[in-house]
Formats: structure tokens, sequence, C-alpha cells
């Protein structure tokens, strides 16, 4: 491994309707993701859909793994009803992602889950989620933001151990935390703002807002060195 460690990032796949001349489907990715692994001293490769079988091979080419934000995650996932404010489901990613989080967990390779990843991290691990909660999002597509308290003694805590105001936009959120898991920060209403497995569990991480979208590059900065320093 160079002294920049390959960090792979999930992506999805959408129509894109404003590409040049095209309308063609497409691997997306939001650019904060890959500029905020730069920014944090590691190599971004993006990981489009593939057959969940692949995920375990996949995981071994990369030093870390993120897992990013997107669309509701299926309540049958977690065994619910889909409720009404519910977002329709995304089979396709939900099956490749949480295949790239069993495969992470399985080896471990340093995860960190953004959003919808967190979400996911905690569904993989046996947990539920609220699926609407108000006022942490702004207009639909605008983010909005929030201040969020670490706990402390908790990785999370560790790398950012004072109160930090964060951009979020999302109306789900972890109700059951999964196995193992535990919760590393929160917002002023009690909601889950942070999750991570203890250290003796590998080094999984989990945040509710978007780090890609503010100047904060700690979180991140945080899972490349746990991906450099790796094994």
């Amino acid at each position: 491994m160079t002294n920049r460690p390959l960090i792979g990032v999930s992506t999805y796949l959408e129509t894109a309707t404003r590409w040049g001349v095209w309308e063609l489907e497409a691997a997306l990715l939001p650019a904060g993701y890959p500029r905020l692994v730069q920014r944090a001293g590691g190599l971004a490769v993006m990981l489009p859909p593939d057959a969940p079988e692949h995920a375990a091979a996949t995981v071994a080419r990369v030093d870390g793994l993120v897992i990013a934000g997107g669309p509701d995650v299926d309540p049958a996932r977690y065994g619910a009803e889909r409720g009404p404010r519910t977002g329709p489901p995304a089979h396709a990613r939900d099956t490749w992602e949480l295949a790239l989080i069993d495969a992470a967990l399985a080896a471990g390779v340093p995860l960190l889950g953004v959003c919808r990843g967190m979400q996911l991290l905690n569904v993989a691990l046996g947990g539920t989620l609220v699926q609407h909660i108000d006022g942490h999002a702004e207009a639909v597509g605008v983010f909005g933001g929030h201040p969020v308290t670490p706990v402390p003694g908790t990785r999370y805590g560790g790398v950012v151990p004072e109160e930090t105001f964060v951009p979020t936009y999302h109306h789900q959120a972890v109700d059951r935390l999964g196995t193992g898991l535990l919760a590393s920060a929160h917002a002023a209403d009690g909601t889950v703002e942070a999750l991570e497995l203890p250290a003796a569990a590998g080094w999984a991480l989990g945040v509710q807002w978007h780090p890609e979208m503010g100047e904060d590059v700690r979180v991140m900065r945080a899972l490349v060195e746990a991906a450099r320093t790796r094994g």
C-alpha cells in the first residue's frame, strides 16, 4: 500500500438526463465524496453496483470503504411495514451495499457509513430505523444543519471531541441499535447522529450527517488513517 490508501466509495445507478446529448444510465456519486477522500489524504475509487457475490473480492482490493448517502432503506430489510412517508425501495442498491458492509466487517476493512450508509450499517447488524422524523432537513434538495454532541470515550468522540455544527439532510434515523453498535453522538432531540463498533470489534463508524458537504475533514481523515495503518 502507498502512503495514500485506496478508499472505495459506493455509487448508484441513475438515468443521467444532462450528460451532454445523452440520456443513459450512469453510475453516479456526488463529487463531494471523492473530494473529501482526497483532502483527507486518500485515493478515491468509485464502486458501481455489482452482484453481491462479488462484494468480498471488491472489498479485498481497497484499504477502506465508504457507503455513501442516498435513498431510504427498504423497511423489509429490518422487518417493518413501509410507512406513508418512506421513499420507494432501492432493492439493488440495498443488496449491493449490505453485501459490501458484510464483506468489510468480515475482512476487517475500515468502514465509514454516511447518512444512509450509517443506517445500513445499523440494519446490517440487526438494528431498526425510524421511518420519519421532522426537523433534520430543510426544503427538498437543500442541506440544513444542526449541532451534534459527541459521547466522551468513543472513537468518534476522540476524533471530534467538541460539539460541532454539521451539514444535514435526512428524514430517517436509527431506532434500535444493531448488535455490538454504540451510539457515539447525538442531536439535541436525542437522535443518534453517530454510531460505531467498539475498537476490539474493528474500525466501523457511521455518521448521520454529510461531511462531504462541509469543510471538516476529521471524520474522513480518521478513516484514511485507519486504512493506512491497517495490518
